[in-house]
């Protein structure tokens, strides 16, 4: 280990097939490196996000979201940090943690198939979408400036939502959008965690610093990701922003407003892209590089121990 022809991937089923078979179907350092990933990076690129959710919400150009950010000042800039910081925190507990798990179980010694990581990395998704909907429910809400005068705090969302009752609660409250949630996050985490290892792979073998690799295969992987499902992100972020009982569009009526709202061209639903890919390819990046460097640091204080 630590010479310059090991690639990252070949080095993972190589700390895997240390574990005695049957010790342990989980790793609970899996769970810690991901939520500190997780946290770093959204922490370096939320104000690229928050930009990115108003061109997706007012379906306007970069320089009128700033203007807005601007106009409204600096202490609404940073409105809505919380959950987003708390739910990516825990997206990557469940995503590489549930993700390490499942690829235990299905392929205990290894080598890992593209099969076996599509598999982990759906179902890791699944578990996602179910764990942090509601998360990401109370923050469209807060960063979406025609709310603040009506919700101008998590609390203010939250007794909203429980004056529905409990069927209406999960339903138009915390689970509004769920399903094309489940179908992002699912069809999200199957492509990164099926391509990240063989592209970071590839370039290891160039012989480049470890961190060059990794930094690399998250921009890429994540960056294609995202544009692939842009026009769920888009369908989410509308459905998501609607609060109130009585205006509630069904799914079918949400994804009709959002053609019409952009005029029927898909060009215009991916309109923002650029900004798109810059906070996709610096968000996966970062996480990618980080987590890989924590875990190679896990391993290399464990390794003289066992």
């Amino acid at each position: 280990m630590g010479e310059q022809n090991h690639s990252p991937g070949k080095e993972l089923q190589h700390w895997t097939q240390k574990e005695a078979p049957g010790k342990r179907s989980w790793h609970s350092h899996a769970y810690a490196l991901g939520a500190i990933s997780n946290f770093m990076s959204t922490f370096l690129t939320f104000p690229i996000y928050k930009v990115v959710f108003r061109q997706q919400i007012h379906a306007v150009a970069v320089s009128e979201a700033l203007r807005q950010l601007w106009h409204e000042g600096p202490q609404y800039f940073y409105r809505g940090i919380y959950p987003p910081l708390l739910s990516k925190t825990l997206q990557g507990t469940l995503l590489f943690g549930t993700y390490d798990s499942m690829l235990c179980c299905l392929s205990p010694v290894g080598p890992h198939s593209l099969g076996n990581r599509w598999a982990a990395g759906l179902m890791s998704g699944v578990v996602e979408a179910v764990a942090l909907s509601p998360f990401e429910r109370v923050q469209n809400v807060l960063q979406d400036g025609r709310k603040q005068a009506r919700f101008p705090s998590t609390i203010s969302i939250l007794k909203e939502f429980h004056s529905y009752g409990l069927w209406g609660r999960l339903s138009q409250g915390y689970y509004r959008g769920f399903w094309p949630i489940l179908l992002r996050n699912s069809l999200g985490s199957a492509l990164y965690f099926s391509f990240k290892d063989p592209i970071q792979n590839s370039l290891a073998e160039q012989g480049l610093p470890h961190w060059v690799p990794a930094l690399v295969s998250g921009s890429v992987n994540g960056t294609i990701t995202c544009l692939v499902l842009y026009p769920l992100i888009v369908l989410v972020a509308n459905m998501q922003s609607h609060i109130g009982w009585q205006s509630m569009p069904s799914l079918w009526a949400s994804i009709q407003d959002v053609w019409d709202t952009r005029g029927r061209k898909v060009f215009l639903i991916y309109r923002g892209g650029s900004l798109v890919i810059l906070r996709s390819s610096v968000t996966w990046g970062l996480t990618t590089a980080i987590h890989d460097f924590l875990q190679r640091r896990y391993h290399s204080r464990k390794e003289p121990k066992d």
